[in-house]
């Protein structure tokens, strides 16, 4: 599974890149095989002003095609991933068992 990370007007530190890559890697593991590629975008909305101004984009390629997209807003960057890890995990589970569905129809 290949992992992508941004930080747009935020420095990524290597603890927070190791913090993210586990829980992305334990919400999406058993998915592995269906999954092209994972890119995470941490930005900091407001700059210095400080207030709930985190906000973590993810967006899960799916394989053969598609993409599940989760957002989240939070003022401590650690909260925040891990929120949207298990997010993604429960969209990218719901997405592909609606694909098993279609295809028993």
């Amino acid at each position: 599974m290949r992992l992508e990370m941004h930080g747009v007007n935020y420095g990524l530190a290597d603890e927070l890149k190791a913090y993210i890559e586990r829980r992305l890697r334990f919400a999406l593991g058993r998915f592995e095989s269906r999954i092209d590629g994972v890119t995470l975008r941490l930005t900091d909305v407001n700059g210095p002003r400080g207030g709930i101004d985190k906000r973590c984009q993810v967006a899960v390629a799916l394989v053969p095609r598609g993409v599940v997209m989760v957002e989240g807003f939070d003022h401590d960057p650690f909260a925040l991933v891990a929120r949207v890890a298990k997010r993604v995990g429960q969209s990218v589970r719901r997405e592909l068992g609606r694909r098993r569905r279609r295809v028993y129809a």
